[in-house]
C-alpha cells in the first residue's frame, strides 16, 4: 500500500476523527468550566475536592487522589490550599493513626451551597448542544467506549 492509498483509508476510518472530535470538545468543555470555577477563586482541582468532601462526606486523603483522577503527591497541596482558605481540615482517624481524613468545613459547605447551582446552570447550559435524548445516548456511548478501552489498557 503507498502513501496516498494509506492516506485515503485513515481518511475513511472514523476512528481517528471521533478521537479528535472527542479531544476537540472535551478540551473546549473543560475550558468553560474551568472558567466558571475560577469565578470562585478555586482551580478545577479544588473544586472536585470539595465537591467530592460535600456529596461523599469525609474522605481518607489517600482515596481522593484515586476518586478525582489526582496524582498522590498532589493531593497533599490541594489540601494544604483548602486548609489555608478554610473549606476542609485534616480529622486523624480515630482507628488508625497512618490514616487522615479530609472533611469539608461549615465554610466549605456554605461556599458549595452558594455556588453549586449556579455552576450547575453553567454545565447544562454548556451541555445545551444536545437535546435530553443526544445527551442520554452520548453517556452510553461513552461509557461503553470508556469500558472498552480500560479493558484493553491491559
Amino acid at each position: 500500500m503507498n502513501e496516498q492509498e494509506l492516506y485515503r483509508k485513515k481518511k475513511q476510518d472514523p476512528s481517528l476523527k471521533l478521537f479528535v472530535v472527542l479531544t476537540k470538545a472535551q478540551r473546549t468543555i473543560a475550558d468553560l468550566v474551568k472558567d466558571d470555577i475560577q469565578r470562585y477563586e478555586l482551580n478545577p482541582t479544588e473544586f472536585g475536592v470539595l465537591e467530592l468532601l460535600y456529596h461523599q462526606g469525609d474522605q481518607p486523603l489517600q482515596k481522593i487522589g484515586e476518586k478525582i483522577l489526582l496524582a498522590s503527591g498532589s493531593i497533599t497541596y490541594v489540601v494544604d490550599k483548602l486548609e489555608k482558605k478554610e473549606y476542609l481540615k485534616r480529622v486523624p482517624c480515630p482507628n488508625d493513626r497512618r490514616i487522615t481524613f479530609a472533611s469539608i468545613t461549615d465554610k466549605g459547605r456554605e461556599l458549595l451551597n452558594d455556588i453549586f447551582p449556579d455552576h450547575w446552570k453553567q454545565i447544562e447550559a454548556i451541555m445545551d448542544g444536545l437535546s435530553e435524548e443526544e445527551k442520554k445516548d452520548a453517556i452510553e456511548l461513552l461509557k461503553k467506549l470508556g469500558t472498552y478501552a480500560d479493558s484493553i489498557s491491559g
